[in-house]
């Protein structure tokens, strides 16, 4: 198991944002020239789902065909394999995956998109914890603000990667982002935002980077 640190630390700028990657990887990543990677977003739960805009941007992030990785937009790929990857009729394990392959028409498009990898990413970010409290008010002097406010939000999500052709697990990620924010009010409110999600973001599109596309030392 390899475990990759990412701390982010702007003063007076943003909030401050930890990130913790996990991986677990069975085998090591084999996109050829034509292979393409679709992200999805797991939304089976009523509890939960996993956010669109956190889906958006690992697919933006990782998106780099000069350097090895094509990645279809999840909006799209839904659309297209209409209706086998709504959230009530998506696979949610290989075994499931594997009885849709018996369908001609779906394994005929995922073919004809050159699919290689499904990333399912199943998680969301939260608001874990609050504090403190700002006032506003006008007088004869002019209206202000005082105060002191923050809170802590905290990403959680797993990447399982899918080998479509190999029809097996090659591999997991798991993202774990941390971070808190504040609020600082003279006179006017002063928001201190930590990225948390952008950054859970970042942090497993570069590791899913190095996961698809090993270096030549890593492959040696």
């Amino acid at each position: 198991m390899v475990k990759v640190f990412f701390v982010i630390l702007v003063a007076a700028v943003t909030g401050c944002t930890t990130v913790v990657i996990d991986e677990y990887r069975r085998s090591d990543g084999e996109l050829a020239d034509g292979d393409s990677v679709v992200i999805l977003g797991r939304r089976h739960s009523s509890d939960y789902e996993t956010e669109p805009d956190l889906i958006d941007c690992v697919g933006r992030t990782l998106h780099n065909p000069d350097g090895g990785v094509t990645v279809i937009s999840e909006q799209h790929f839904v659309d297209a394999m209409y209706p086998w990857f709504e959230p009530r009729t998506a696979p949610l394990h290989l075994k499931s995956l594997d009885r849709l392959m018996e369908n001609s028409e779906v394994r005929k498009r995922l073919e004809a998109f050159g699919v290689k990898y499904i990333v399912w990413i199943d998680g969301s970010t939260e608001t874990t914890a609050s504090a403190g409290s700002i006032g506003c008010s006008i007088g004869t002097g002019g209206a202000g603000c005082f105060g002191f406010g923050t809170w802590d939000k905290e990403s959680d999500y797993e990447a399982s990667v899918w080998d479509f052709r190999d029809q097996e697990l090659s591999g997991k990620l798991n993202a774990d982002a941390k971070g808190t924010s504040y609020m600082p009010a003279i006179v006017i409110p002063i928001p201190l935002i930590a990225r948390v999600q952008n950054n859970a973001c970042k942090g497993m599109a570069a590791q899913l980077q190095q996961f698809l596309v090993p270096s030549q030392a890593t492959k040696s």
